[in-house]
């Protein structure tokens, strides 16, 4: 009888220190999830200003975002250091795992995304007070700011609602984005465009900036799906390439 009290009584206590720890476990998940929604919706700022620094010529929104990235690493940073914690004193497996693994790579893209409106800006800053980008480049930029803020802002909402199918068709609709920024191939290309080697020279990287940015997306959107259904997150989604980002 004294053997069977004593196992049901260790029994109880082991559970107790499970259920515990699992409480834990999720609370700081809680804590992490909040960060990186915060970093996400800290990008999706980020670019809508830096867009406007470049559209705008506008000195003091560049610099507000060149000023902001810090803030921004910093949350990249604090994530990082959280899930590694999480990992060491908790050892989470199966979806768990799968949860901070994820999470831990989310936030080293959204940081990147970071520096790219900072480079936007940085650029936009450097060619002030004349705008950085000529004319005849307005509306392709125009169009490729509207595509990355877009993109961003549904990411902040996938995050919250886990929407898999929006991200799949984040992921579908990155060709718009690549097509916008092949046309800025063909304008630092052509004779016809009377630009200085520094327009053209702003031209083609700021063309890089809007398209990374945009690959950097749809590596999140391709994140999340993996880490709602568990799928490869390379795997292609099985939409119309015609469907539109809704």
């Amino acid at each position: 009888m004294l053997y069977h009290r004593d196992h049901k009584e260790r029994q109880g206590s082991r559970t107790k220190d499970g259920t515990a720890m699992r409480v834990i476990f999720t609370k700081e998940l809680k804590m992490v999830a909040d960060d990186l929604d915060r970093l996400s919706k800290g990008v999706h700022l980020a670019i809508d200003q830096a867009g406007k620094a470049l559209l705008d010529s506008d000195i003091d929104t560049a610099q507000a975002v060149i000023d902001g990235d810090a803030a921004l690493d910093k949350l990249e940073n604090d994530i990082l250091n959280h899930c590694v914690t999480l990992l060491a004193q908790q050892s989470p497996v199966a979806t768990d795992l799968r949860m901070v693994v994820s999470t831990l790579r989310l936030a080293a893209t959204f940081e990147r995304m970071g520096d790219l409106a900072r480079h936007i800006a940085e650029t936009a800053r450097r060619a002030y007070p004349q705008c950085a980008i000529d004319d005849s480049a307005r509306e392709v930029f125009e169009q490729m700011q509207q595509f990355v803020s877009h993109a961003s802002a549904q990411l902040t909402t996938i995050l919250d609602t886990r929407d898999v199918r929006m991200a799949e068709r984040l992921i579908i609709n990155d060709d718009k984005l690549d097509a916008l920024h092949e046309k800025t191939f063909e304008l630092a290309t052509s004779d016809a465009w009377p630009a200085s080697r520094q327009q053209i020279i702003d031209l083609v990287l700021l063309g890089r900036y809007y398209e990374r940015f945009g690959d950097h997306a749809v590596s999140v959107a391709r994140m999340l799906v993996y880490m709602v259904s568990g799928f490869d997150p390379t795997k292609e989604p099985q939409l119309e390439r015609d469907q539109e980002v809704s």
